[in-house]
């Protein structure tokens, strides 16, 4: 369909917890100097304008990144994190945000890459400005899965493959399930980190039962919600399903989930960190 943009959405407390789970794993892969790859499948344009009428008409983030900015007290594990945000703000204020290939520039080392990809006539040209001569990234405008599934096994054997399709359609849910089941046959023991959005929790639950049905073990669930799930429309809460999680991610995201909960929606609320399949 590609109607949906993410400038209405960029800095709400869906991205909050997508970047600071996609910052974590990065940082777990910066601690052997071996190479790594970063693979984008819906990269959006790299950096938004929040002071852009499209996010102002919303308002989003000042429900989620703003909040976050603002709180004192931050825990040390967000670091790497807010470190891409202050990057694009070095003058203090909030003005930009960082979409994910953003997040992930900012955490390679010379001997790292990414592969970017963007399929909307719009963002395409900007994403290929934000990144322009950038020798460490490449960009293609495809399909996501498509020049995912053409992309491995990479040459580095390690790496992050970060999902998040805008889910406008409802077999968008399913083509991740195929996605994870063709990209784990090729490489077993990369990461892949799906993000998905609480509209109808059916959606939801029918992907993680896609998901175990493959056989692949060690697939951890990281979920944050700023109100109950409803029948309505709008989304309630947001998540990550990491397979090949790094080994303190769950320990580091109960420390901080607690915390995003208390700045982001403290009446409202609620978190979770559990395995759909273990070890």
């Amino acid at each position: 369909m590609l109607s949906y943009r993410h400038s209405f959405h960029a800095g709400n407390h869906a991205d909050v917890v997508k970047h600071i789970v996609q910052s974590l794993i990065l940082d777990s892969l910066k601690l052997k100097e071996k190479p790594f790859v970063y693979h984008d499948t819906h990269s959006g344009v790299g950096r938004y304008d929040l002071t852009h009428e499209w996010s102002e008409k919303t308002g989003e983030y000042k429900q989620g990144i703003e909040r976050v900015w603002l709180a004192p007290n931050k825990p040390d594990a967000l670091n790497s994190y807010l470190s891409s945000v202050e990057a694009l703000n070095e003058d203090g204020s909030l003005r930009y945000y960082p979409g994910s290939p953003r997040v992930a520039r900012a955490q390679l080392r010379r001997s790292d890459r990414m592969t970017l990809t963007e399929l909307h006539p719009s963002d395409f040209p900007l994403l290929e400005q934000e990144f322009h001569r950038d020798r460490q990234v490449s960009i293609y405008k495809e399909d996501g899965f498509s020049r995912l599934k053409a992309s491995l096994p990479p040459k580095e054997r390690r790496g992050l493959v970060l999902i998040d399709p805008p889910y406008e359609l409802a077999k968008e849910y399913r083509d991740v399930v195929t996605a994870i089941a063709q990209s784990h046959k090729r490489w077993a023991t990369g990461i892949y980190a799906i993000w998905y959005p609480v509209v109808n929790r059916y959606d939801i639950d029918d992907m993680l039962e896609g998901l175990k049905g493959l056989g692949i073990r060690k697939i951890l669930q990281i979920e944050l919600g700023v109100s109950p799930d409803t029948n309505e429309r709008g989304m309630t809460a947001s998540g990550m399903i990491v397979i090949n999680p790094p080994w303190k991610l769950e320990g580091q995201m109960q420390e901080i989930l607690p915390y995003l909960k208390e700045v982001i929606a403290p009446a409202t609320g609620h978190f979770n960190v559990e395995w759909v399949v273990p070890e």
